[in-house]
């Protein structure tokens, strides 16, 4: 079991930047592939970004790729999404995934495939 719980959210103007956390006990993150995915409401939960568990590769959609950087600390068992040039329909709620892998270099874009998952922090970009 591993346990995860975001933080870092909160309410920034279009342009501006914000580091969320993923912090894990329960188990080494060095052992999971780890994903973003944010949900607005009404609408769908989507994909944001992914690592591996060896933190070697990432990857993201293009509705961020050049904005959003996922990054992962083993010492401090936490996985970082940082957000910079925010617009606001990146408003959501931003929640990251965990699931256990045997291959260092994978990393995970299917949300099924994930099998925890935090509570989510809310991100609000203002116009």
């Amino acid at each position: 079991q591993v346990q995860l719980v975001e933080s870092g959210g909160g309410l920034v103007q279009a342009g501006g930047s914000l580091r969320l956390s993923c912090a894990a006990s329960g188990r080494t993150f060095s052992n999971y592939a780890v994903g973003w995915f944010r949900q607005a409401p009404g609408k769908e939960r989507e994909f944001v970004a992914a690592i591996s568990r060896s933190g070697s590769t990432t990857y993201y959609p293009d509705s961020v790729k050049g904005r959003f950087t996922i990054s992962t600390n083993n010492a401090k068992n936490t996985v970082y999404l940082q957000m910079n040039s925010l617009k606001p329909e990146d408003t959501a709620v931003y929640y990251c995934a965990a699931v256990w892998t045997i291959s260092s270099g994978y990393y995970f874009t299917d949300k099924s495939v994930y099998n925890y998952w935090g509570q989510g922090t809310q991100v609000t970009v203002s116009s």
